[in-house]
């Protein structure tokens, strides 16, 4: 038979597109042609898959061969392609059957000797695949993806060296000979996180980040050089709820499109801290063929903003949406992809540009008007969009001196797990991503409470969006009150966690 039809998988942002490898021989001066909008490296293939193929111990056909990827409108890219474009050639040629190819997808690298290389991307192809109507087939794919790939527990995986192996496989009559299953290696059984017990004092701030944690809020600490911004930052996501096998996947998933994830990190909350150099690509994504940046790697986990103010005011921006949709859509000319980005931003700042406005014992020579240009560097719409601001103050000598004694974080993160699961039982969501009519169904003020808030939105002439976080806020603090409506005491704690910087 002169044509071999096989299976593969495109990467489009989050999406693994199914792509069919289409291999005809024809008769003619030898030739070796690769359509169906090709990218470069793809291209490439044809140097790699002949010497592949002479080396695995096979003939490479001395005719035209004509590859086409379909669908021809879809952008392929990496070398991912080389294996079903060799297995293809063999089958379309004779010297492999053609006899089941259509129970497998494949994808895989080839070097000159035949033996395969890693991809990116593999368990997000493993995803695409079992959530699709291809979920009966198997997918063969290299040795070192295959630990990502066997996380999507229901997919047959079958993982190979080379080129010879396959082949192999798809000639054996017997089991014997066969690529076996893949089955995932052991996991960590729960994932190890800094100590919040490791901090000396900052009660406050330790209270505020419960708070977040316990409602997914984004929260902006601020304070003097020292004062513990980073160190509690780095301990945040040991307060995190733990993670389902959905958000492990999803997360996993995104980090397997940038070829970062190792199966270790498997239900680790990401932590990511970009430098304040960043640009806006990094941070939300990019280039010309679109990948994920740093607020979708740190999707269903912690972005960590330090030195908030030194960023560049046009990066920051970038955010604003994000925050709100939980994704973010990277539009090329050519083509668009959609990465989720439900992210929890912590953030942190001097106060001022020496770094001591409002400490105990070191004096602020900042001027007024170069203080509000410092702090105007953070525009108002993003402040707005901030749930928590909080003052983190220097510690005292007295603290430093003493043993830490403070709550270890397996503690709290009790206190916030039971707070979370009775907003799952309530809303199935979190508060921070209540909408408005869910806020005025779930978030009922006691009468006392809904006047001192009014009072609190005149004072500080909140906009509707910062009354809703306010609400959303009181909201979180009641549950882990386990009240079941919002009394003045947790309105009057949640106005304390929304403090503008220009008020101070």
């Amino acid at each position: 038979m002169s044509l071999a039809v096989l299976r593969s998988r495109a990467l489009a942002g989050m999406e693994a597109p199914e792509v069919g490898v289409e291999v005809h021989l024809a008769n003619g001066l030898p030739a070796f042609h690769i359509v169906g909008l090709a990218e470069t490296e793809v291209k490439e293939a044809r140097d790699r898959v002949r010497a592949a193929i002479q080396n695995a111990g096979y003939e490479m056909p001395a005719q035209r061969i004509t590859v086409s990827l379909a669908p021809a409108d879809l952008p392929k890219e990496s070398g991912r392609f080389d294996l079903p474009i060799a297995i293809g050639i063999l089958a379309a040629s004779g010297q492999i059957p053609t006899r089941g190819l259509e129970q497998y997808e494949f994808a895989g690298e080839l070097s000159l000797t035949g033996a395969l290389r890693p991809i990116r991307g593999a368990l997000a192809m493993t995803f695409a695949m079992q959530r699709s109507r291809a979920k009966a087939r198997a997918f063969i794919l290299p040795m070192e993806n295959a630990d990502e790939a066997a996380l999507v527990r229901e997919a047959l995986i079958h993982p190979a060296r080379s080129l010879s192996q396959v082949c192999s496989h798809l000639c054996a009559v017997s089991e014997e000979g066969r690529l076996p299953r893949h089955i995932a290696a052991a996991l960590p059984l729960a994932p190890c996180y800094p100590d919040f017990a490791e901090v000396k004092g900052q009660q406050l701030a330790k209270r505020a980040l419960e708070i977040a944690a316990a409602g997914a809020h984004s929260i902006l600490l601020v304070g003097p050089p020292g004062s513990g911004k980073t160190m509690l930052a780095s301990r945040f996501a040991g307060l995190l709820p733990r993670m389902t096998d959905e958000e492990a996947l999803e997360a996993a998933a995104v980090q397997s499109l940038s070829g970062k994830f190792h199966a270790e990190s498997w239900k680790v909350r990401p932590y990511r801290s970009p430098h304040h150099t960043s640009s806006g690509v990094a941070l939300v994504g990019g280039g010309s063929v679109p990948r994920p940046g740093e607020i979708s790697l740190a999707h269903c986990g912690v972005l960590f903003l330090d030195e908030l103010t030194e960023f560049d005011r046009r990066v920051l921006e970038v955010l604003r949406e994000p925050m709100e949709s939980g994704k973010v859509t990277i539009s090329r000319a050519a083509r668009q992809a959609d990465f989720p980005a439900r992210f929890q931003l912590i953030a942190a700042m001097n106060p001022c540009p020496c770094g001591y406005l409002g400490h105990a014992s070191q004096a602020c020579r900042c001027p007024p008007d170069v203080i509000l240009r410092y702090q105007g560097r953070l525009s108002g719409p993003l402040l707005d969009r901030i749930d928590m601001q909080i003052e983190v103050g220097a510690v005292a000598p007295e603290y430093l001196v003493e043993e830490a004694s403070g709550e270890a974080s397996s503690i709290i993160a009790a206190r916030v797990e039971a707070a979370f699961q009775r907003q799952l039982a309530r809303q199935k969501k979190s508060n921070q991503r209540l909408n408005t009519a869910e806020i005025d169904r779930w978030c009922r003020l006691e009468r006392k409470a809904e006047s001192t808030l009014r009072r609190s939105m005149n004072k500080f002439h909140w906009s509707a969006r910062a009354y809703h976080r306010v609400l959303r806020v009181a909201r979180t603090i009641a549950d882990l009150d386990d009240a079941s409506v919002i009394a003045d005491r947790h309105v009057s704690e949640a106005i304390q966690y929304r403090r503008a910087l220009r008020e101070r």
